[in-house]
This record gives C-alpha cells, structure tokens and sequence, in this order.
C-alpha cells in the first residue's frame, strides 16, 4: 500500500501551516489508525485506536460497523483481508480542527480480488479504478468515534464495467483525475447532454406527420359524402 500527497497541477495551495499541539495529536492518532489497517492489517489495533463505542459509516454502500463487536467482525472479515495488494491513497488536502480531522484523497487500486466492503456480491474484474474519496473522522480525546466516508460508486462502477455511461450523468476515472490536474476540462457532461438535445430536437416527427395526413384524407371524404347528399 502506497500513501502519499501530489498537488494539484496548476494550482497555488498555500504550504500546510504548522499543526497545533492539539492539531498535532489528532494527527498523529490518525496516522496510527491508518497504519493498524493499512500496513499491519490488525483488527485489534485499529479498534485500540478507537473509542468504546466507534462508528464506520462508508455512506455510498451503508457498510462498516456501529459498535466495537460489530465493528471488529467488519475489519477482521470484510476490511482488512479485502484490501487490494496495489492500494494507492494520494492525500490531496487534510483538515484538522474542533476534534475533527477531514481528509481527501484520490483512492486507487485493481480489483484483483473480492472488495466486500466496496462492492459486495461482485467478483474480480482486474480492472483499474480511481475515484476521489473523503473521510470526516470525529475524536473524543485523542480516540477516534466515527468515521464517515464518502466516493462516487457510480464512477467505481463505470470504470468496473458494470455501468454503462451513455446517457447517463456519470464519469469514470477522469472524475478522480480532475481533482489532482486542473488541465482537464469541466462541464462535459452538460456540453454533451446539449448535444444530444440538439439532435433529437432536429429530428424529424414522422409520427405527426402520417396523423396530420390522415385527418386530412377523412376530411376530404366526409365533404365529399355531404355533397352527395
């Protein structure tokens, strides 16, 4: 597993300002956490991390675990056994303050193997995937309580293989990318839905036209059975 931090091309972020010492240790317990899950793949160490009673929320599939027994089942069996051997976290911006530290990243990986915790029921596809992920993580002292994550599954899926994109108002791969590079353009998908408008827009109305005709040809033969009589 590989954790760095890029920069956004052709961006001026400002240079990470010196933690505070409340800042730092809430950091510094973060860091711990992802190390008991990343490196050492330990269920006990990542719940030693934790309080009493944590909270793992990964919002777009409702999976993870309310409470350390439930929690402990989530890491040891479905988390950290599942966890792609490629896995790539590059940290874009991390935020830290009243207790609380947000992270986002661009999230990468192969799906080599079953991903339970992603994507539940599905096997391997071997494909790459690269979506921008957030992590809101709240601490009561220098424990985590919750985490909160979030991503765009439809992108995962699109990249998968498992969702077809036209028409739809989904990206692939090029979603996460945007995060990291500002060179790459915006508004796609509203340029493309205009185009598609504009095509069915000028499309003939067959239909209309074989109604109208023959509303008219009736018309004609009912002025026609009025004079006769």
């Amino acid at each position: 597993m590989e954790v760095n931090s890029e920069s956004p091309k052709e961006t001026n972020m400002s240079q990470q300002p010196a933690l505070s010492a409340e800042q730092q240790i809430l950091n510094d317990a973060w860091e711990e956490h992802l190390r008991t899950e990343f490196s050492v793949h330990s269920a006990d160490e990542a719940i030693a991390t934790m309080v009493a009673n944590p909270l793992v929320n990964q919002v777009p599939v409702m999976i993870g675990g309310d409470g350390k027994e439930e929690l402990h089942e989530f890491y040891a069996r479905y988390f950290l056994p599942q966890i792609p051997p490629d896995i790539e976290m590059v940290t874009v911006s991390r935020t830290i303050g009243q207790g609380r530290l947000v992270e986002e990243m661009v999230f990468r990986f192969t799906h080599t193997i079953p991903m339970d915790w992603m994507l539940p029921g599905i096997p391997p596809t071997g494909k790459r995937v690269e979506v921008a992920l957030l992590v809101v993580v709240q601490f009561d002292g220098d424990k985590l309580a919750h985490e909160h994550l979030y991503w765009d599954q439809a992108s995962v899926l699109v990249q998968l293989g498992l969702l077809e994109p036209a028409g739809l108002p989904v990206v692939g791969a090029e979603g996460a990318r945007s995060v990291l590079d500002r060179s790459i353009p915006l508004n796609d998908l509203i340029c493309r839905a205009k185009a598609t408008a504009r095509k069915t827009s000028g499309a003939p109305q067959k239909h209309a036209g074989r109604s109208s005709t023959g509303s008219g040809r009736r018309g004609a033969v009912a002025q026609r059975d009025q004079s006769r009589g």
